[in-house]
This record gives structure tokens, sequence and C-alpha cells, in this order.
């Protein structure tokens, strides 16, 4: 694969790499937060190291990483996977580096000091953060880039609250006696966001792109009452009603204080957003409106063949992005100021050498790198 359909094009990507420390934790074992940390040091894990293939083969300008365990010692964290796996030449791929790098704090693993999971106890259980997660920062995300980060320019919406935003989904989740399943006081200080909300912009040779990223719930692992699904229909909404006009963003503050959304700049929405328009079980309406969306640009899908043979018996196949049979990660650019050139999902068939590197989930993950090409206009 070559590292740009064409001369002046740039590669933007998106992969959730799985890289969190229940990846790598036995089951019945307790799971350590350092756990990837540690293994950071060695450059010898053999799923890491295919991750890093992986990468050093697609060749993005610029990639968001997604279940990337989040600390605040850098070294220890992103710039490690840099130094011991990128950097490194993996089964004769050329190293790879990434001069600027954004990581930031997200919302799992924080106690929220309330009963989120309606069990009747405040006991700072899983349940109870305001975000999935054994630990402070599992899942979390990191974005690489060639190019420079407009840091000072960056908007996180981590602190957003649900509440906040107009005819949300929060006030219409109800247990089995019709009761909201959350109290006055949890939806006081829900934040919308599971991991969190970013917006990076990125210097292109004097041009700027801006990347909106996150990862929103999966839309399972609850009950009648849809709490996950109708997080998930929100989260995405988010990013519909960001890019969307001045009117219909006003409402939106970042964790700055900062009001109103996108506006008409050029932008890429990545990550995995755990939701399909066709299939799954999510709203698959908020879905269907973000790539409908006027500023979408969404008139190539993004296919492979591998994906096409893991269920050939579904017509969709050819476009998941998913070892477990979905659409789930998404490299969106706006037709604003961008033209889609090309893009693809790094999933190679069983005839294909690389096919090792995605064979089964503890090969690499059980997602695969979905990459676009775009021209700046």
């Amino acid at each position: 694969m070559s590292a740009h359909a064409l001369a002046h094009s740039v590669r933007v990507a998106t992969f959730n790499v799985s890289m969190e420390a229940s990846n790598y934790t036995e089951k019945g074992q307790s799971v350590d937060a350092n756990t990837l940390f540690d293994l950071l040091k060695t450059g010898e894990h053999p799923q890491i190291k295919n991750i890093a293939q992986i990468i050093q083969t697609v060749r993005p300008d610029i990639i968001l990483l997604n279940e990337f365990d989040y600390t605040a010692d850098q070294a220890k964290g992103i710039d490690a996977f840099q130094k011991n796996y990128l950097k490194q030449s993996q089964r004769g791929q050329a190293p790879i580096e990434y001069r600027y790098v954004y990581t930031a704090p997200v919302n799992t693993g924080i106690n929220s000091g309330v009963d989120f999971n309606s069990n009747g106890k405040i006991d700072g259980d899983v349940g109870d953060t305001f975000g999935f997660g054994l630990y402070p920062g599992q899942y979390g995300m990191a974005l690489l880039s060639r190019y420079p980060i407009d840091r000072a320019s960056i908007r996180t919406f981590q602190h957003f609250l649900w509440k906040d935003m107009p005819n949300n989904l929060v006030t219409q989740i109800h247990n089995e006696k019709g009761e909201s399943w959350y109290s006055k006081q949890a939806q006081a200080i829900f934040r919308l966001s599971s991991k969190s909300h970013w917006d990076v912009p990125i210097n292109i040779d004097g041009q700027t792109i801006h990347i909106l990223a996150s990862h929103p719930t999966p839309p399972v692992f609850d009950g009648e009452e849809d709490r996950n699904g109708k997080r998930n229909h929100d989260e995405i909404r988010f990013w519909l009603d960001y890019i969307s006009n001045n009117q219909t963003s006003t409402y939106i503050y970042d964790d700055n204080g900062a009001t109103g959304g996108l506006g008409s700049e050029r932008f890429i929405l990545l990550g995995d957003l755990n939701a399909s328009a066709t299939e799954g079980d999510g709203h698959r309406t908020m879905m269907d409106n973000l790539l409908r969306h006027p500023n979408i640009d969404e008139h190539i899908v993004p296919q492979s063949k591998g994906g096409g043979l893991n269920q050939s018996q579904n017509s969709l196949s050819k476009y998941h992005t998913a070892s477990w049979g979905m659409r789930a990660d998404y490299v969106l650019p706006s037709k604003n100021g961008l033209k889609l050139v090309n893009n693809g999902v790094f999933w190679p068939s069983a005839a294909e050498p690389d096919y090792a590197l995605v064979a089964d989930r503890k090969t690499s993950s059980d997602h695969r790198l979905v990459w676009v090409d775009v021209k700046i206009e």
C-alpha cells in the first residue's frame, strides 16, 4: 500500500487498538492500570508489535488511537509506544515517527460520587463512574500527527453535561416502574461523553483541518432502559449539532467555557463511534443522520476484501470495520475545504501476506484501521 494515493494528499486514520490493561490480563486476574505501560517499556509484546506494523504499513499522516490507556505521564504512555514500537522496524516495515501528539484525560473510571447504576448504593463501583472503566484513563484516546497541532485552539468537551443538550435522551431513561432511571442528583452532574469529545486543529502547510475525535459508549451492556443506547445516540448527536449551523450549536460549551460549534471550518470527524446506520443494536437513525449531513463526504464508503470474506453471507460485510461484524469506525471528511481522494479499511484477506496481523482478537485488535486520503482545497 502506497503512503499516499496522490502527491499532495493527506492520509488520516482511526484505529481502535485495544491497548488497555484488561486486554493483557488473564481471565480471573485483577486488572492493573499500569499493565500497558509496563509492556510499552519492553518493545517486545507481539500484539503491540503487530499494531505498530499495521500503522507502519498504512503510514497515516494523522491517526487517532482509540482504547489507548491515558496517563498524565506521557513519557511512559504514548511516547513509549512511539519510541519502542513505532520507531522500530516491525518485520521490515520502515519506522514511523509522529512529532506532534495530543492526549488528555477521559471520563472512564472517574467516580461520580452518585448512584448512576440505580442499585441503591453509592459505593464507588464501576457502575457509578462518569464513563465505564475499572480505573481512570482506561479506554483513553491519543492523537498522533506529522503536522503541527494548534494546541492553543484545542477544544475539549469532557465535562459537558448531558442535561444541557436540548431534547436530550437522559430524561427519557426509565426503569420498569416508569420512574426516571437517573435521579435529579445524578442528572445534575452526568457528563455526556463516556470518554471525551475533542476538536483538535492541525496546521497542514498553512491550512487548518479540525480533527473531531471521540469514542462513544457501546449501545449495549445495559437493560430495557437502554441507557447506553441513548447515551451513544446523544454522543453522536453532539457532533451533528457541532458541525451544523450556529443556531443549532449555541448550547454547546467546552471545558474552558467557550460556546458554540465549528461553523464553516474544514474538518475530519473520526473515531470508534460504536454505531451503524444499517446494523447493530444502536439507534441507527442518528448515525444515518450524521452520514447524510450535507457537509459530510460519504460518496466513497471504505471497504476491504478481508471484511467482505469475514461474513460472506452478509452483503454489508465488505464495509465492516470490526471482526464481530459491523461498521463501527469512521473517518468522515467535510465537503467544505476538502476533497476525498481515496479511503479503505486495513483488513487483508486470508490469501494475503498481512493476514497474520488481523487473524484473531489477540493478534492485534478486534477493530480494523480505517483511513482516508484527502486534498485540501
